[in-house]
């Protein structure tokens, strides 16, 4: 699925100090880039001011399209540096080691060990020729609206199209981890892109900040995915409440885990008539992780005997870990797990997998522990999108990119096609679209880091394909 878990990267560094012309100046001061390790390598640059003592930064992160972004408290002890960003939940911790390298930890939920050297470089906004600007031959507004015990406010953007309505409405379900309402990842606006292109048929989309996100209110991190079903119910009541909707005709589209929810709302739901699933699960989760990892391995390069050999001992960790009732435990038993498992495979493949050494096998285990022992973890990993999928009786459309390395189209369009033959639903379509990655971009080497790389959003087939079935079968 979607790696939304790191996915807003706003931190803050400072101080020690050293004597330029008499003054005292940070030798923080400057520009200053790690990468962060998320399944993928996302940048991270640190411009760093020093004025009388007081520190402050702003922090671009490159592969997510984001620059400029401010900071909250900044302390420092000596060596040490402490980041400190609430909107986020998130903090930077690290230690000077040397005039030119910082060593540190980034927290957000997840540990994840983050190294910054000093850099001259300018970083620009990749160019990305598909993001819609106004002025749009549709109305679009910032509208806010609240849940069903009014305890979480979203910040959204609807668009109309021009004319005499009603119209069909779709709401916009984004992918795991904490998402705007353009679904922004790697640079990309990928919702930006798709509702443009619907609006411009005919269709009103509304596309909300997820919970404890941008413009919305809420907690993020203790949410699950039944909770965000939840908020995408709510969307849903917006959308019907508005005059310019056609309640007759109003849909979801999920994209990755959105894809996984769209069901849940829909089997719920008799006024939904019809789902767009975007690489959405077609069978239990953890299965889908187990090859996740696996093409994930093989598309950097991993030999594939070796990516291939991780998958048991992955499914094997992954049902220990959310079955342990304590971390400790948890972890207690996936080390023994895994060096059980490190004993039966040859020292090449353990080197193709770096987890040659115990030391390289325990870091291993200790972030899957850190990571599957949290709630959404929990409920992710123990999903099973069949139970949703047979009880639909809307209309349906499955698409999946052929070149898919976090949800394998191989594996899941066949899945969700076999549990809607036993659903009640009359029309759906099941559909792989050839050389598409995971975003529904063209791809050359189709790996996770490439999504950055191209200028690509969403290749035009793909958004053909949506908006032709939606007409074909809605409007």
């Amino acid at each position: 699925m979607q790696l939304k878990k790191v996915f807003c990267l706003l931190l803050s560094l400072s101080s020690l100090l050293t004597t330029i012309k008499g003054q005292q100046v940070s030798i923080f001061a400057g520009s200053w880039e790690g990468k962060l390790n998320v399944g993928m390598e996302l940048r991270v640059v640190f411009h760093i001011k020093e004025e009388k003592g007081v520190f402050s930064s702003t922090v671009d992160s490159p592969d997510q399209d984001a620059f400029g972004i401010g900071t909250d408290a900044t302390t420092v002890s000596g060596n040490d540096i402490k980041i400190e960003m609430g909107d986020l939940k998130a903090v930077f911790e690290g230690k000077m080691v040397n005039d030119s390298t910082i060593e540190g930890e980034f927290t957000q939920g997840v540990a994840l060990p983050l190294t910054l050297t000093r850099t001259t470089k300018v970083q620009k906004a990749p160019l990305r020729p598909q993001l819609p600007v106004p002025p749009f031959p549709y109305k679009s507004e910032d509208v806010t609206y609240t849940n069903t015990d009014k305890t979480i406010t979203f910040g959204a953007t609807i668009t109309i199209p021009e004319g005499k309505g009603p119209f069909p409405a779709v709401l916009l379900i984004t992918g795991s981890g904490p998402q705007d309402r353009d679904e922004s990842l790697m640079g990309h606006k990928p919702f930006a892109v798709l509702a443009d292109h619907l609006t411009r048929k005919g269709f009103v989309v509304l596309r909300t900040d997820d919970r404890g996100t941008n413009k919305s209110t809420g907690d993020f991190n203790k949410a699950t995915s039944a909770d965000f079903a939840e908020d995408a119910e709510a969307g849903v009541n917006y959308l019907i409440s508005r005059t310019e909707t056609d309640p007759k005709k109003v849909g979801l589209i999920g994209h990755s885990e959105g894809g996984m929810i769209a069901p849940m709302v829909a089997a719920k739901r008799k006024d939904i008539g019809f789902i767009v699933l975007m690489a959405g699960p077609g069978v239990p989760v953890i299965e889908l992780m187990a090859e996740q990892n696996a093409a994930i391995l093989r598309s950097g390069g991993v030999d594939t005997d070796a990516a291939n050999g991780i998958k048991d001992a992955f499914k094997t960790l992954a049902q220990h870990i959310i079955s342990a009732p304590t971390k400790e435990e948890a972890l207690a038993g996936s080390v023994k797990i895994t060096e059980d498992w490190a004993a039966r495979q040859s020292p090449q493949m353990l080197k193709d997998l770096e987890l040659e050494t115990p030391e390289k096998r325990k870091v291993y285990v200790t972030q899957m522990v850190i990571s599957f022992q949290t709630p959404w973890f929990q409920y992710f990993m123990k999903f099973n999108p069949e139970i949703y999928l047979e009880k639909l009786s809307c209309k349906i459309l499955a698409i999946n990119g052929s070149e898919d390395v976090q949800v394998i189209s191989s594996q899941n369009l066949p899945g969700i096609e076999k549990s809607l033959k036993k659903s009640k639903s009359k029309n759906y379509e099941i559909k792989e679209l050839a050389g598409l990655n995971h975003l529904f971009q063209r791809c050359n080497t189709c790996t996770v880091e490439e999504y950055s790389k191209l200028e690509e959003t969403m290749a035009p087939e793909a958004l053909d394909t949506i908006s032709n079935w939606l007409l074909k079968n809605v409007k």
